[in-house]
């Protein structure tokens, strides 16, 4: 039997009007339909988008040698950026059209290192409250035996995404 053809992943920035257009469940489940492009990040990092929820997402990634610090490690960096990446996108399910997100402040609790020998791991990001202004979010990396590696949590600032030739209020 043949294995079905996978078409590579595509990677850059989505208009913000057409993003701007949907819900933020709508975007996410969208790009990881392959519709929209995968953002860059996920490129420089090797990470992919796995599952898209109301209020959670998972991304899928395999720490590499790359990825080492000069101590021998996976830099705490990576980790971080995971944890960042998969909270921001959780808020972003829970938003309606028009509106976006920053990260204000985030905190990551590192609680066993990565090293190649790690193998996969899932980086899950997980709303724990939304409101007009701000988001709360909380995010874990697992390993492949669902050992927790590290964890965050997250504020994010809620706003209205600025859209060329929209109507001045």
């Amino acid at each position: 039997m043949n294995a079905p053809i996978v078409p590579p992943i595509q990677y850059g920035v989505t208009p913000m009007p057409t993003m701007a257009a949907l819900s933020g469940l709508d975007f996410i489940q969208a790009m990881l339909a392959g519709k929209f492009p995968a953002p860059p990040i996920m490129r420089t990092l090797g990470f992919t988008l796995g599952k898209a929820d109301k209020g959670t997402v998972e991304f899928q990634s395999t720490p590499s040698f790359d990825h080492y610090n000069p101590i021998g490690s996976v830099h705490g960096g990576y980790a971080a950026t995971l944890l960042d990446s998969a909270m921001g996108c959780a808020v972003h399910t829970v938003l309606p059209a028009g509106q976006g997100y920053t990260t204000l402040e985030f905190k990551v609790n590192f609680v066993r290192g990565m090293t190649v020998d790690t193998g996969p791991i899932r980086t899950i990001g997980t709303v724990l409250n939304a409101g007009r202004r701000t988001a709360i979010a909380e995010g874990k990396i697992l390993d492949a035996q669902d050992r927790l590696i590290a964890h965050a949590t997250t504020t994010c600032l809620v706003f209205e995404l600025p859209v060329k030739g929209a109507a001045a209020k």
